[in-house]
């Protein structure tokens, strides 16, 4: 079976060439258009939140800036997961959200939420969304 196939290939020659030349275009433009990364990022869209508070506690800063903000974010569509962060000078709100949800929607609907808490949180304080990143870019 081996044999014939041979003969075949040296008798056929410009047809085995075509057929080599056309795979490997095919080939070539496949590769072209492979959307892979070469570290591919598996997480999930987050959203963040954050706000910069001088001269209050910790706890202060829970009570007046970061559970407004937690409670405003609430019921966000696609949201998975809401977490918080207080600490001296700096309240962050980590929205984590489906696979597939529009992030430029998402981060649309948090910026219209903030803008109704801004009322709620003490005088001069200004949340702010992160810059688009993932926990791999942020490790990077």
């Amino acid at each position: 079976m081996v044999l014939k196939s041979i003969e075949l290939s040296l008798r056929q020659r410009a047809l085995v060439l075509l057929a080599t030349l056309i795979l490997i275009g095919v080939g070539v433009w496949s590769a072209a258009r492979l959307p892979i990364d070469s570290v591919p990022d598996i997480t999930n869209p987050q959203v963040l939140v954050n706000t910069a508070v001088p001269a209050l506690a910790p706890e202060e800063i829970e009570k007046l800036v970061t559970l407004p903000i937690e409670s405003q974010m609430a019921g966000l569509p696609g949201m998975i997961e809401l977490r918080s962060l207080s600490k001296f000078g700096l309240s962050q709100v980590r929205m984590t959200f489906e696979d597939g949800v529009d992030l430029y929607r998402t981060r649309q609907l948090v910026s219209e939420r903030l803008l109704s808490t801004a009322e709620k949180l003490p005088p001069g304080l200004q949340p702010r969304l992160a810059p688009i990143s993932t926990a791999l870019g942020e490790i990077f």
